[in-house]
C-alpha cells in the first residue's frame, strides 16, 4: 500500500477528481480528511471509503466564505493525527468564459478566492503540520491555461497562472529538504466542470477522474520524494500501474 498511514487532506473532496483522489488515497491505506463546502456530497465519499475499509474524516469548510475558520481546521487535524503528510488543493472553480472587458468584478473576486486564496491559506497554515512529516507532499490543481492564457478563459486563467506561481515561490523556499510542491494539470477530464465549459463534449471521450487520479497518487507516495517545483500532465500518467 503506497501511502499507509499517511495523512492526507484532499479539498474539493465531495465530486470529480477530488472525490476520485479521496477514493484511491484511501484504497493504497492512507486517512483522508475530506474537505469541501457541502456536506451531502462529502458524506457520498466518506460512505464511498468506509465502505470498503477506508478510512476517512469529514471537514466542512467553505473556502469563499470561511477563511478565517482554517486555524480551526489545523487545529481539528493536530489533535487527531499530530502532522499532515499531503495536500491536495484541487477545490476550484470555473467562474464564466466570457470577454474580459464583459467580466463582472464579484465573480473575479470569486474566482480568485477559491483559485488561489484559498490553497494560500490553507498551506500556509498547515506548514506546521507539514513540517512534522517525514515526507510532505503538497499538490496544487492547475490548468492547460495557466501556462498560456486562452481568450475568454478570464479569471479562471489568471488565478491558475497565479497558483502555478505560487507553488513555484513555495518550492524554492523549501528547495532540497522538508515540504514538496508540485502541480498537475488534469487536462481534459469527464468533470462537470469540464462540462460547464465545453456543454457540447461528449465526455465518453474523455479521461475519468478515476484514471486522472493516478498522477496524484505518485506525487503523494514515496517515488516521488525528489520531485519538486514540477508541473505534470495527468495524460502522462494514465497508464502508470501502481
Amino acid at each position: 500500500m503506497l501511502l499507509k498511514d499517511k495523512v492526507t487532506l484532499v479539498t474539493g473532496a465531495g465530486t470529480g477528481i477530488g472525490q476520485a483522489v479521496a477514493n484511491l488515497f484511501a484504497r493504497e491505506g492512507a486517512w483522508v480528511i475530506l474537505l469541501g463546502r457541502t456536506q451531502k456530497t462529502l458524506e457520498e465519499t466518506f460512505d464511498q471509503i468506509t465502505t470498503v475499509g477506508g478510512r476517512a474524516v469529514i471537514l466542512p469548510l467553505d473556502l469563499e466564505n470561511a477563511l478565517n475558520l482554517v486555524p480551526d481546521v489545523v487545529r481539528a487535524v493536530h489533535e487527531r493525527f499530530g502532522r499532515l503528510d499531503v495536500l491536495v488543493n484541487n477545490a476550484g472553480i470555473l467562474g464564466t468564459l466570457t470577454p474580459l472587458e464583459h467580466f463582472d468584478s464579484v465573480l473575479w473576486e470569486q474566482v480568485f478566492r477559491i483559485n488561489v486564496t484559498a490553497p494560500f491559506f490553507l498551506t500556509r497554515e498547515m506548514i506546521p503540520l507539514l513540517k512534522r512529516s517525514p515526507d510532505a507532499s503538497v499538490i496544487n490543481v492547475v490548468s492547460t491555461v495557466a501556462f498560456k492564457g486562452r481568450p475568454f478563459w478570464g479569471a479562471y486563467s489568471a488565478a491558475k497562472a497565479a497558483l502555478v506561481n505560487l507553488t513555484e515561490t513555495w518550492a524554492g523556499e523549501f528547495p532540497n529538504q522538508g515540504i514538496r510542491f508540485n502541480t498537475v494539470n488534469p487536462g481534459a477530464t469527464a468533470t462537470t466542470m469540464r462540462a460547464q465549459a465545453y456543454p457540447g463534449e461528449d465526455p465518453a471521450t474523455l479521461p475519468t477522474p478515476q484514471q486522472v487520479a493516478r498522477v496524484f497518487l505518485y506525487l503523494a507516495a514515496n517515488h516521488s520524494r525528489d520531485v519538486r517545483g514540477q508541473h505534470l500532465n495527468a495524460r502522462d500518467w494514465l497508464s502508470w500501474q501502481l
